[in-house]
């Protein structure tokens, strides 16, 4: 493993981080496949076609469903899906945020209830590292919990002691899992997980903790859970200053076009989302004149592309009246084609933001698109 910073501007940064599974050009999107597969219809050939560096998928879901067990002796989750590129696995900490009705934090982990059949769950630093070490993914993420914002100080303090705590498990965990012979990926990369929720002085404490561990990146949690934007922004600036400079970042569950040349206007170098997908599926597409949403009455005989600038596959060769008609007819293809056509615009994004850090031109960029993708499109 290798993370190669090959220009900057500002605080911006161009690198190249080499994993067992490939390259990763960044600033990168990581593509979220939840249960193994991009919602709408996308394989893995797909991604590929749509330019996808690294596919994201959820620990807590794949170990429900179909087992992580089975995925190992299946050969791990990218013989699985068929995808010979880099995987990130998230560690199940969302989960402890996001089905906060159905869990109970304890020292040692975190008991769940399935939200599937309400069975009885239990995930703690080592379950999380072994489940993950069981898919085989590139990089695992360390289990943590997030915090909703606003949180209130005293619990915000615990909370970020507990998950350093964790780590510190997470850490010894994995070592002892590469270390053995049966492991399907032995070069499996462990990011640590920044949390702190808003508040200045927790995030730079905490931060400074886990970059004593000297792990191979690190992502930066709890953001986009309730906070405006201009906060997450202001976290972000807080902590350039004490995040390791020779090692990935990122920016977990983020974001909008707008976030993305935000964060890394403030040096993040990896993003994911489940927006581009999930969004496509209501027929909100995104371009590079702003946002459209293709159910509108306007569209009904519009001949254009989604993006008349665009060159992915759907822009190619079909027209937005016809994927409004299939949206309106409830057809699976208008959902396949308007999350194709949202990877690509992302993934073309990233593509674009590097570029312009190749060429010394970030700013020149970040001036032009901060509010124009953020927009409607007037067209």
């Amino acid at each position: 493993m290798a993370f190669t910073i090959l220009n900057t501007e500002g605080a911006a940064r161009r690198g190249r981080f080499e994993t067992v599974h490939g390259t990763i050009e960044t600033p990168v999107f990581m593509n979220v496949g939840t249960s193994a597969a991009i919602k709408g219809g996308i394989s893995a050939g797909d991604l590929e076609q749509l330019k996808c560096q690294v596919e994201l998928s959820n620990t807590y879901h794949l170990h429900l469903r179909p087992g992580d067990e089975l995925i190992y002796r299946l050969g791990g989750l990218h013989k699985f899906m068929n995808w010979k590129r880099p995987i990130l696995t998230d560690s199940g900490g969302f989960q402890v945020f996001s089905l906060a009705r159905l869990r109970k934090i304890k020292e040692e982990g975190v008991h769940f209830a399935s939200h599937i059949d309400g069975a009885k769950i239990f995930m703690g630093p080592e379950e999380s590292m072994r489940i993950q070490s069981n898919l085989g993914s590139t990089i695992a993420m360390a289990f943590d919990e997030c915090v909703a914002n606003p949180a209130q100080y005293d619990y915000a303090k615990a909370s970020c002691e507990r998950t350093y705590r964790w780590l510190i498990r997470c850490k010894d965990e994995m070592a002892r899992l590469n270390s053995l012979e049966t492991t399907i990926n032995r070069s499996q990369l462990l990011f640590g997980i920044n949390q702190g929720c808003t508040f200045d002085d927790l995030r730079i404490r905490h931060m400074q903790m886990i970059a004593e561990l000297d792990l191979p990146g690190y992502g930066i949690g709890g953001l986009a859970v309730g906070e405006e934007a201009e906060l997450m922004y202001h976290i972000l600036d807080v902590l350039g200053p004490y995040m390791p400079q020779d090692k990935p970042r990122y920016l977990m569950g983020v974001g909008t076009p707008q976030n993305i040349v935000e964060g890394v206007h403030r040096g993040i170098d990896f993003f994911d989302c489940v927006m581009p997908s999930r969004n496509a599926r209501h027929g909100n597409v995104f371009t590079w004149n702003g946002k459209v949403n293709i159910n509108n009455e306007k569209y009904i005989d519009d001949p254009r592309p989604i993006d008349p600038g665009c060159g992915c596959p759907v822009c190619r060769k079909y027209s937005r009246a016809y994927i409004r008609h299939l949206l309106k007819a409830g057809e699976m293809l208008g959902m396949r084609l308007a999350v194709m056509h949202n990877l690509w615009f992302y993934n073309t994004l990233m593509e674009e933001i590097r570029n312009a850090l190749d060429m010394g031109k970030y700013e020149e960029f970040y001036q032009t698109y901060r509010i124009k993708l953020a927009e409607r499109s007037p067209d």
